[in-house]
């Protein structure tokens, strides 16, 4: 198995380094994703979703220290819910800065999950930048819960699908959780 993590992460990295799109398993569902520095690959994914760029997407990490790369001042409040979240849970954050512009909010927040999950970790340790991750469908149809239900379209979108996890039904989708600069905390899902 290892093996095979360590080839999907060559892989997929090839093709996130020239600036292609790539469907991959997360600790929730199957994502789309690419540099999250590189507005061009960015831009691709909204066009494939035909997503408006104003809904803004979420960003992977895979540790304090890329958060800090991204977030200059992080509050308290944020490694509080992280230690004790038992399940995936994404952070809204403010004032993001190092990623591409068409990736933050209008408000100049962005939404971070940092991740566990293998090929994820290992995929952000070669590319030592943040993984963009949104659901692996149309905007406004369901997001698939295993990668029999992505549309063709999706699949045929992307440069690269990850050949792991495939027979895997997703978890829920991530809490999300928005904090601002005066530590008010607002949960947006559940």
């Amino acid at each position: 198995m290892s093996q095979d993590i360590n080839t999907e992460v060559h892989n997929a990295y090839e093709v996130i380094k020239e600036g292609g799109i790539i469907l991959y398993p997360t600790d929730t569902v199957w994502g789309i994703g690419c540099d999250a520095t590189n507005p061009e690959a960015v831009a691709k994914i909204y066009k494939l979703k035909q997503r408006a760029e104003t809904q803004s997407m979420i960003v992977l990490m895979n540790g304090e220290k890329m958060m800090y790369n991204v977030f200059k001042d992080i509050p308290e409040v944020a490694w509080q819910i992280l230690d004790v979240s038992e399940k995936p849970t994404t952070l809204i954050l403010d004032d993001a800065r190092n990623v591409a512009q068409n990736i933050i909010a209008a408000d100049k927040s962005l939404g971070i999950r940092l991740v566990k999950e293998p090929f994820c970790f290992k995929l952000m340790e070669r590319m030592k930048k943040p993984l963009v991750s949104t659901s692996a469908n149309i905007s406004g149809q369901p997001t698939p819960i295993a990668f029999k239900d992505i549309s063709p379209e999706i699949i045929k979108g992307v440069d690269y699908v990850v050949k792991l996890n495939q027979d895997k039904i997703a978890g829920k989708p991530s809490t999300i959780i928005k904090l601002t600069r005066d530590s008010q905390v607002k949960v947006i899902r559940k």
